[in-house]
């Protein structure tokens, strides 16, 4: 009886002994999956005015080590589309929206006046969509910006009205790097910047890339000290004109760029196949006929162009030393390995030569802006790289900022980071409208908030990351894009395009971009049935989403031509006035003397 007491007893402890430890190890794993669960923290970076191939994993010649870093440990896209100007690009990035829906489908500088006051045309973000931050803010996430915002900047708009906590922004198209002043005459004495919804001054010591970052470094050592994930969008003002750049950055891009435009296309194009972003068949994407040659220019013309180059590639490598700094500081809280980065660029390579207008040259005079070779880049100096060399640096593709062609439009986007695969190169379809749709899944929102607008635009990518599939889009999903009168539709294989004034000519063509990314060789009267059927579906596009037609003589720069000129003009009024009370009042005192 005791034997069997003592056995009953015996086996009771055990049991309960394994219940115990069964628990507590149920608990422990509990507690694991939990944690693996937690949300990470996201860093959103936008480059201004980046192409495709300007980043050195992608081939391009500026020295991007923290860039080249997070793209090998994590998926590079090398078929993504965006706008081909930035505040529409913006608004979908910021939203998953296309920027019709959105309320920014064009630049306000651009806008006719007539067009200006219709419907979804004002050029600010409106109310009828979210921005990610906002949505962000219901799974518990710190939300920061530091950068240019160019979404408006009433009460209702800013950021800091739009979901995120803390904000550091430039409202406006682009702006001096160095100072607080502005880089064209429509813009105001002193560019609108805020700090969490005030406007302020720029401190002396200002330069773009270093400040922006410094602020969100300020925000996040000022921010709660929480276990909650943050999210950090920063908008850098490189590579937008004026482009400007420390001088111990440029100098040894000099020689590269003395090649020449046509020289540095070629490599990039012969980089692009080797890194598998066009086929090794695939044509060259042409230099328009109407641009400079190379061998045309003087040695001093020559020179100059090359330096201007060298300074737009210096203008990276700054900004990248600053993003290594980023890295750094998120290294050293322990808040790297838990943290996914997304890095992009608005649209392709700005190629307008703002600076060679006469009227432009007035004004520059008159702020005190040089274009001095010798300090070139440095503060003071009104740089950009002009037509031929964007031309270059879009690579395989044709055309660059402000159209259609795959120039404007095919940019870099790398996610890297916490669950993100490595070393992987993604070829499918992509747009920019997928990026919102894309962060949620990575912060584990999978049913998101409908905004008054309806449901968003894009698709997640996620599931192509993860390589659950090879594509997003099917191949009868049409994906249809306009800005200013610049339009696409892209429907498998096929893209429906039209490019308009200067460069373009107006006439819808088609490309298969598979064989023919470079869009050399027009389709539209080898397939009239499938031309006429891209042309419907652009048709239907422009129905849903409420696109209004710009035109057949709308062009966007004589548009800003126009503006630049009444505002010098309006500028000129006062002292014209003057001028003319000091002349009366000469002549009245020679008449009293007299």
């Amino acid at each position: 009886m005791k034997n069997t007491n003592f056995t009953q007893k015996r086996e009771l402890i055990f049991i309960t002994l394994s219940l115990f430890l069964t628990t507590s190890l149920f608990t422990q794993e509990s507690q694991q999956i939990d944690s693996s669960t937690t949300p990470p923290n996201i860093v959103l970076i936008l480059v201004d005015d980046a192409a495709l191939m300007d980043f050195g994993c992608y081939g391009g010649e500026a020295q991007t080590p923290n860039i080249d870093r997070l793209a090998k440990r994590g998926t590079m896209f090398t078929n993504y589309h965006t706008s081909p100007m930035c505040a529409p690009s913006r608004s979908m990035l910021m939203t998953g929206y296309d920027s019709h829906l959105a309320g920014v489908p064009n630049l306000p500088i651009f806008t006719p006046p007539e067009y200006a006051t219709k419907s979804d045309y004002e050029g600010v973000l409106n109310d009828k969509v979210l921005t990610v931050a906002t949505r962000l803010k219901r799974k518990n996430y710190h939300t920061y910006a530091t950068g240019k915002w160019h979404l408006g900047h009433s009460e209702s708009n800013l950021p800091s009205k739009r979901g995120f906590d803390r904000t550091y922004i430039l409202d406006a198209s682009g702006a001096d790097n160095y100072e607080h002043r502005p880089y064209l005459p429509t813009q105001d004495s002193k560019p609108p910047w805020y700090k969490d919804g005030k406007r302020i001054d720029l401190p002396e010591d200002f330069y773009s890339s270093r400040n922006l970052v410094d602020e969100m470094i300020n925000f996040m050592e000022e921010g709660p000290k929480d276990e909650n994930p943050f999210f950090a969008y920063l908008a850098f003002q490189a590579i937008h004109i004026p482009v400007q750049a420390p001088k111990e950055y440029t100098e040894k891009y000099i020689e590269t760029y003395e090649k020449g435009w046509a020289a540095i296309k070629q490599q990039r194009y012969e980089n692009a196949k080797k890194l598998g972003i066009i086929p090794s068949d695939a044509p060259l994407g042409d230099m328009l006929p109407v641009l400079n040659k190379w061998d045309k220019l003087s040695e001093e013309e020559q020179k100059y162009k090359a330096k201007a180059m060298a300074v737009n590639a210096g203008m990276l490598e700054a900004m990248d030393v600053h993003i290594g700094r980023y890295i750094q500081y998120l290294e050293e809280q322990n808040k790297f390995d838990n943290t996914v980065f997304i890095i992009t660029s608005d649209n392709g390579p700005e190629a307008s030569s703002v600076g060679d207008v006469n009227s432009m040259k007035i004004w520059l005079k008159t702020v005190s802006y040089h274009q001095d070779y010798d300090r070139l880049g440095e503060k003071g100096s009104f740089n950009y790289i002009g037509p031929e060399f964007a031309s270059a640096a879009a690579g395989p593709s044709a055309y660059f900022k402000f159209y259609a062609g795959e120039g404007g439009l095919r940019v870099p986007l790398i996610f890297s980071g916490a669950n993100i695969p490595q070393a992987q190169s993604v070829p499918a379809f992509s747009m920019v409208t997928d990026v919102t749709p894309t962060i949620l899944s990575i912060a584990g929102i999978d049913e998101p908030v409908e905004a008054p607008a309806g449901p968003m635009t894009g698709k997640s990518l996620y599931p192509l990351i993860q390589g659950e599939t090879d594509k997003i889009y099917e191949a009868d999903e049409t994906i249809g894009m306009e800005a200013a009168g610049q339009c696409a539709l892209y429907k498998g294989d096929m893209k429906l395009v039209r490019n308009g004034k200067p460069y373009g000519d107006g006439i819808w063509r088609m490309y298969n971009l598979a064989k023919d990314p470079g869009e050399t060789f027009d389709l539209k009267a080898v397939k009239p049935t499938l031309f006429a059927e891209m042309i419907r579906h652009y048709s239907e596009y422009t129905t849903e989403f409420g696109v209004l037609e710009m035109g057949i003589n709308y062009e966007p720069l004589l548009e800003i031509q126009n503006k630049l000129i009444g505002q010098i003009r309006q500028s000129a009024i006062p002292w014209l006035i003057g001028f003319v009370i000091l002349l009366i009042g000469w002549r009245i005192g020679r008449w009293l003397k007299w």
